[in-house]
């Protein structure tokens, strides 16, 4: 367990007695309001021209000019991201800083996205769509997508186009706070969970990550909620989707590079699975990659957790950090040298 870490704000006020914090120069007024009066308000510009002092940096969402812009700030005591993950800035970030993430913010809204998305998926939806914009009504015996032994259906002599969630075996692959409330939704449906984690649990079961080869062949969707680490990175690869059922629907909301690109495109074309991804390797993706017209494959671009509910959510944490920060008592969420 890490060491609990306190840093008084009122040690590192200014003569004027307040404490600066730094946010987006384009961010909306109405978001800043539960920040307490104790505070000045720092816009940051994404190319800053000159010096600016801050104490504690709020950063909604990654951005690859992050470091640039760090580079002109000076006296940054806390970096608090809203993100679930901080593959992007924890690199780079001087680790006399302590760096906070967004662990819960995007429990919602990444939840429900994965829920839809798995729902989209098993029911076809895309297809149909595809269909609407053509102007063909097509169902039944109508269309193929390679599933109708493993992960479709036949019955009789009609081809049924699209699965029930109830019944089925979803495997969760990083159980945090969001992996906890992927289930939460889940359970109305009537599906059994598997859980998996980086260490085993006995309440509720969490099998170890080195179990997840054993328990791969045993799911019919597999969610990916995982950070990106070394101990993460390219996770899934062809062994990992080799073993997957065929037909079996891969949901991949955690980071690109957790999965090997080159081995799911090889998977999807084969029609051995399915895959929705809001996250891909190389991110953002090309055009011209293979992802695009991969059959059974949906994507869309990172916006999983991004809703104007989480916005409003990351900034009534982002106050209570900072009336943490100036109240010196232990900031939540800090990250450790595990990346998380």
């Amino acid at each position: 367990m890490p060491q609990p870490v306190f840093l008084s704000g009122l040690t590192f006020r200014h003569t004027d007695g307040m404490v600066r914090v730094g946010v987006d120069e384009n961010l909306a007024p109405q978001l800043l309001v539960d920040l307490p009066r104790e505070v000045e308000i720092v816009r940051i510009p994404r190319k800053p021209s000159s010096t600016l002092e801050v104490d504690f940096w709020i950063l909604v969402f990654a951005r690859k000019d992050a470091q640039q812009t760090f580079s002109h700030l000076r006296g940054v005591k806390v970096v608090q991201s809203m993100m679930a993950g901080v593959d992007w800035i924890a690199p780079w970030l001087p680790k006399e800083i302590v760096l906070c993430d967004g662990r819960g913010v995007h429990d919602v809204s990444a939840s429900e996205w994965v829920l839809t998305a798995i729902l989209t998926s098993l029911k076809r939806f895309p297809r149909y769509r595809d269909s609407q914009l053509r102007q063909e009504w097509k169902g039944q015996a109508s269309v193929m997508d390679g599933f109708l032994s493993e992960g479709g259906a036949q019955v009789g002599q009609y081809q049924v186009l699209g699965d029930d969630l109830a019944g089925k075996t979803v495997l969760i692959v990083g159980y945090g706070s969001i992996g906890a409330a992927i289930e939460a939704r889940l359970r109305p449906f009537d599906v059994k969970i598997m859980r998996v984690a980086r260490s085993p649990r006995k309440e509720p079961e969490i099998f170890a990550v080195t179990e997840l080869r054993r328990l791969l062949p045993q799911a019919d969707v597999v969610v990916l909620i995982v950070p990106l680490t070394p101990e993460t990175h390219r996770l899934i690869g062809a062994t990992e989707i080799g073993l997957m059922k065929r037909g079996a629907l891969l949901v991949n909301a955690a980071r690109g590079p957790v999965v090997v690109t080159d081995a799911l495109v090889e998977a999807l074309e084969k029609h051995r699975v399915r895959a929705v991804l809001d996250v891909t390797d190389p991110e953002p993706l090309p055009a011209g990659h293979p992802l695009w017209s991969a059959p059974n494959c949906m994507i869309t671009p990172h916006v999983g957790g991004s809703t104007p509910e989480f916005i409003h959510r990351a900034f009534r944490f982002g106050a209570q950090q900072v009336r943490r920060f100036l109240a010196g008592e232990e900031l939540e969420n800090i990250v450790t040298g595990a990346g998380y």
